[in-house]
């Protein structure tokens, strides 16, 4: 039975939607809502990361109306991903879309789209008098994801997302969707990208306000709350915040370190300098330290010779083969402690984001011979397909951005890292028992690495008017489809 706290709390965010003159950053509890194995869910997360950034996997033989609005959002699955309430149409239809730093159309499904199953919110182009439909041949568009493609209507309506409006704000109105795309509550992703990546060739919602100098600052930024160390399975929990329009001193400290974005404004790009991982420096290349930033990835993918060096640290660990092919293990009872630096500090991950949870791996052909380690968040993201101009070499997602608060500025152009405040993401405790037979007859262990620290193990490398601080809960839930935002 749903009790009458749980209903007050989901209908809070609505009360304070509008904003609201002379208030402060609201913070506003969220739902909690539990879901299924998440390690099982891993083959499906890497494949489509691959896909949405070109990869296959390696083969190897064995300013006016200055303003900012600080906005709660979702923790989806133990950190699989990060959703936020968007408001479409008029009168206002809200729906969860997924935070996506690494694509940048908005795209959200509609009664239309009769393969959308019951759990998807859909929205009805019929009921809103501010809806139209791109005239022309490119109307209908198709924009392919790493499990899959949407395609839909090219369209215009009011879109409204804490406490900002954008009049006219392009959209894919999506009328089919590969089957299992999308679901547990989840309608369409907001990309945070630049316009340059947008397969509706359109101005992305956030930055269609600093054009209209909605914001005070040109950015946005994230904390991200962790849940990956936690024994039991969600899918939906308080998820941090999001600012748009300026950063939220308390939820860091010290100062934000800049770095510029490396190449064109596409994905939000830097380099990286060098990993550290059980206190072994591994110099990564200028060539194959291309990165995005991207909330929308669950792990951290990297290439090929960088994933080796890296798991080369971490005694007793082992590349997987099969479905989980790229993925790596290691033992459960070892705490992987690895930095990334971009080219100035060298940014520390918690050991728990490192842990997926534990799998059971076959160590022979005997299904009866297991031996039980834990998934790491550090993948082989293989090999490019096609042209690699301007494709990143590694894929940074949340098992990196929630060590850091992050802030995504535009101009300049720019991504910047600040240490969390103290006792923010400082979630303790272990994997839960997760337990999955996977096949990795045949697998090799990662090669032991020597020398000292410091060394370039790898060669080639992977080588101001007052602001009105506006708040939306971010109510969202997440299925085994999860892996479309990767």
């Amino acid at each position: 039975m749903i009790s009458i706290p749980l209903i007050a709390l989901a209908l809070l965010p609505f009360a304070l939607a509008a904003p609201q003159p002379n208030a402060g950053v609201i913070h506003v509890p969220i739902v909690r809502r539990s879901q299924s194995d998440r390690v099982a869910n891993l083959p499906g997360i890497v494949e489509a990361l691959r896909k949405k950034y070109g990869y296959r996997p390696t083969v190897r033989s064995t300013r006016k109306r200055a303003n900012s609005a600080a906005v709660p959002i979702t923790d989806e699955q133990n950190d699989s991903s990060y959703s936020g309430v968007v408001s479409i149409g008029t009168p206002a239809q809200n729906f969860n879309l997924v935070l996506d730093t690494g694509s940048s159309d908005l795209w959200v499904a509609t009664t239309s789209c009769t393969v959308c199953t019951s759990d998807i919110p859909t929205f009805d182009p019929s009921k809103s008098s501010t809806y139209k439909t791109t005239t022309g041949a490119s109307s209908t568009v198709s924009i392919t994801y790493g499990s899959g493609e949407v395609q839909g209507t090219s369209s215009t309506d009011t879109v409204t997302f804490g406490g900002f409006t954008i009049s006219g704000q392009e959209l894919l109105a999506v009328t089919d969707t590969t089957s299992g795309l999308i679901g547990g509550g989840l309608s369409g992703i907001m990309g945070l990208g630049f316009e340059s990546i947008s397969a509706l060739q359109t101005t992305p919602f956030w930055q269609a306000l600093y054009n209209a100098g909605q914001l005070t600052d040109p950015l946005f930024s994230f904390y991200l709350e962790r849940y990956v160390d936690q024994t039991n399975v969600i899918s939906a929990a308080p998820g941090g915040i999001l600012t748009i329009g300026g950063t939220n001193s308390s939820l860091y400290q010290g100062s934000i370190e800049y770095l510029d974005l490396t190449g064109a404004q596409s994905y939000w790009l830097l380099t990286v300098n060098s990993v550290t991982v059980q206190g072994k420096t591994i110099s990564v290349g200028t060539s194959d330290g291309l990165a995005a930033i991207d909330t929308g990835t669950t792990l951290i993918g990297a290439p090929t010779s960088a994933a080796a060096s890296i798991w080369a640290q971490v005694p007793g660990s082992m590349e997987l083969t099969g479905q989980y092919q790229g993925l790596y293990a290691f033992p459960c009872n070892t705490n992987v402690v690895v930095s990334i630096s971009f080219g100035g500090t060298s940014w520390a991950i918690s050991p728990l984001d490192m842990n997926l949870g534990t799998i059971n791996v076959l160590t022979t052909t005997s299904s009866a011979a297991t031996s039980q380690m834990c998934a790491g968040g550090i993948f082989d993201i293989g090999t490019i397909t096609g042209g690699s101009s301007g494709v990143p070499s590694w894929i940074v997602g949340d098992t990196f951005l929630k060590n850091v608060y992050s802030v995504f500025r535009a101009n300049p152009a720019s991504v910047g890292f600040a240490q969390l405040a103290s006792g923010l993401s400082s979630s303790t405790g272990t994997s839960g028992s997760n337990p999955i037979q996977v096949s990795v007859s045949g697998s090799t262990p990662a090669p032991t690495s020597s020398g000292s620290s410091g060394g370039g193990g790898l060669i080639g490398a992977a080588s101001a008017n007052k602001n009105i601080a506006v708040s939306l809960t971010l109510l969202a839930t997440v299925a085994a489809c999860f892996t479309i935002l990767l």
